[in-house]
Formats: C-alpha cells, sequence, structure tokens
C-alpha cells in the first residue's frame, strides 16, 4: 500500500509551437492499496496540502439521508441520488429530478438557500435571460445537495429555516460525515462558506484521497449502513453520469468514457477527486491557482501516468488532455498542454477559513 504524487506544470500556448502566456500547477495524490482494501494510517512525504473541499465532498454530505434510510422512505431513485452529488449545468433532466425531492419532501423550492445563478445549460440560460421562465435556486448548480439538505431537515424533523447555518442539526450531520470519511478530527476543522453558503471544510489533499479510496472500496453488500451508503451512491453516479455535471462537462465525460470506472466529482478552484472501484484507489488533484482550465490536462495526465486510464478512454478524452483555445470568432489560436515536473513542490499555499 502506497501514495502516489506527482505535479504538472500546465502551460496555454498561443500560435504554433508559440510561447507560453499563461502557466498552471497542479499537484496530484492517490492512495494506492495495491491489490487489496486498505486506508492510509499516515499522509504522504510531499505535496500534501490543506485546501477547501467545495463540490468535490457532495458525495459525503449525502451521506446521512441515505444511511438513515430517508432516501429509502422518500422513494429517490439513483437520478436523485446523483444530483445530490452534482454540480450541475441546471439543464431540464437536472431541474426535473431536484424539484421531484423537494415535492418528496414536502418542501417548496423557494426554501433553498443557495441561490440562483444562471445555469450552464444554453437552452435554460437563454429562457432565463428572455424572461421565458422565472429565476428560481432550482437552476443553481448546487440545487441538488440543497434539496438532500432539506430532505434530511424534513425526514429528521429539524427545522428547514437557515440549514446551511454551521451549528444547524444538517450542516453538523454532513460535515461529520465529510471528517469521518476522510478520517480527520471534526473538532476544531477549518470551515469556509461555500458558493451556494453551505458549511465546507478545509482539508489536506490526502484527506481528501482518503476519503475517495474508502468511496472506491465501499461494498454494496457489505460492512455497515456508511459502506452501504457509500457503495449506492458511487453506483448512482457511475449509473447516472450526466446526472452529475452534464453536457459538455469534464466529470460526465470522463465517466462516461470509463464506462463508471472511474467515478469522479469536480470542485471550485480547479479541484478534481476521483474514485476507482476496481482498483481500490482514490485521488485527489489540485490546480494551484484554482484555474478550471488546467484540471482536465492535469488529472488525464496523472491517470495516464499510474496507467489507470485505457487507450480507448483517453482518445474518447482527447479534447480534454490537450484542449484548443480559440477566439471569439471560433478560430483555433492556440492549445493547452501539460508537462510533468520532476518533483512535487514541497509547500504550497494552506487555506484559512
Amino acid at each position: 500500500m502506497s501514495w502516489r504524487s506527482a505535479a504538472y506544470r500546465v502551460l496555454v500556448r498561443r500560435g504554433e509551437n508559440g510561447s507560453p502566456e499563461a502557466t498552471h500547477l497542479a499537484t496530484a495524490i492517490a492512495w494506492v492499496p495495491e491489490g487489496g482494501r486498505g486506508l492510509p494510517t499516515s499522509p504522504p512525504d510531499r505535496g500534501d496540502f490543506v485546501t477547501y473541499f467545495r463540490s468535490a465532498c457532495k458525495p459525503f454530505q449525502a451521506l446521512p439521508l441515505v444511511e438513515r434510510g430517508h432516501a429509502d422512505s422518500l422513494g429517490l431513485d439513483a437520478g436523485a441520488l446523483a444530483v445530490m452529488c452534482a454540480s450541475h449545468n441546471g439543464a431540464d433532466e437536472h431541474v426535473l429530478a431536484v424539484r421531484d425531492i423537494l415535492a418528496r419532501s414536502q418542501v417548496d423550492e423557494s426554501e433553498l438557500l443557495c441561490g440562483f445563478h444562471y445555469p450552464e445549460d444554453a437552452k435554460n440560460d437563454a429562457r432565463l435571460r428572455a424572461g421565458l421562465v422565472a429565476p428560481s435556486p432550482v437552476y443553481n448548480n448546487c440545487s441538488g445537495k440543497h434539496a438532500g439538505m432539506l430532505a434530511l431537515a424534513h425526514a429528521e424533523g429539524w427545522p428547514r429555516a437557515d440549514y446551511v447555518g454551521f451549528g444547524h442539526p444538517v450542516q453538523l450531520a454532513c460535515i461529520g460525515a465529510v471528517a469521518e470519511v476522510c478520517g480527520v478530527d471534526r473538532n476544531g476543522l477549518p470551515l469556509g462558506i461555500d458558493g451556494c453558503s453551505a458549511a465546507n471544510p478545509a482539508l489536506p489533499l490526502s484527506a481528501m484521497a482518503t476519503g475517495f479510496a474508502r468511496f472506491a472500496q465501499a461494498r454494496p453488500d457489505q460492512g455497515d449502513a456508511r459502506e452501504r451508503a457509500l457503495a449506492r451512491l458511487r453506483r448512482a453516479m457511475g449509473e447516472h453520469p450526466e446526472m452529475v455535471a452534464g453536457e459538455g462537462r469534464f466529470c460526465t465525460d470522463l465517466m462516461r468514457a470509463t464506462g463508471g470506472e472511474v467515478v469522479t466529482k469536480t470542485g471550485a478552484e480547479g479541484l478534481q477527486c476521483l474514485a476507482i472501484p476496481s482498483l481500490g484507489v482514490g485521488v485527489a488533484v489540485k490546480v494551484n491557482d484554482g484555474a478550471r482550465r488546467a484540471v482536465g490536462p492535469a488529472v488525464i495526465a496523472f491517470l495516464m501516468r499510474q496507467g489507470w486510464l485505457s487507450r480507448e478512454a483517453a482518445t474518447a478524452l482527447g479534447r480534454w488532455a490537450r484542449p484548443k483555445v480559440k477566439n471569439h470568432r471560433g478560430l483555433e489560436v492556440g492549445e493547452i498542454t501539460v508537462e510533468a515536473l520532476a518533483a512535487v513542490p514541497d509547500a504550497v499555499p494552506t487555506a484559512s477559513p
């Protein structure tokens, strides 16, 4: 059993063989059980640092609802579980799934505290901007997570008002689950306010990789309620990649290309976490400056280096491995490339709440 880590320089070039005009540094850490099941008891020697988990922890925030039996009592299907773990595009299928969760929980969508933003789905973005539909927080990319949180409050008989507050039972349950799965002490865990207003913890990258290794190793027919819930959420994401992000998104394309052999979740500011169930591997990749465009190249480079991505999947993901830079006319004017660094940096920024 071992840690594996790597660092990459992601270069944005313009013109054929042009000089880089932007450079992003990315760090990858993975826990590899080497043919068995097992989780780390100590952090890696190099490359570990603390950053906010952001949306990458959504599968773990969904745990209390599932492991306590409420997903079953509400009759939530796999698509609903996947959208609870999602940073979705706000397409019709996402909005309908979120509204169904709310309806089953007897909650109005006006109670969502994630806020409104225009969605990445082109059709609904246009409809909203044209005034054809009313703005609603249901279009927020985090509305699935929030619907799950409200469903938990409803099922447990907790107040729904200010369910995003740090001291609310919903947040205590969700952050407690994140800490336990990732093997960190809940007491004193740094918390920030996420873009959707929910509590969000800052963890070492190694703890995130540990959590996703546990996610990868969870079995649906063994262990306690938590392990079964982890396996159920992982399967839902792998079976419904379109619900986890949406068309044109890296999470969805990676899970489709691998047939669910890699289950992945993005987080804001250049974070990507991955579980590889067949190997029991958990991975955390962070682009230090938070650049979203550098995530795909860094993740694919690391997966290829470790031999965890087939040639067929790599071909299917070509546009993410080496993205083209286009101007406003749609002309290709450059590309984004990646190169491995000789060593993982010893020191990188630490998040503070």
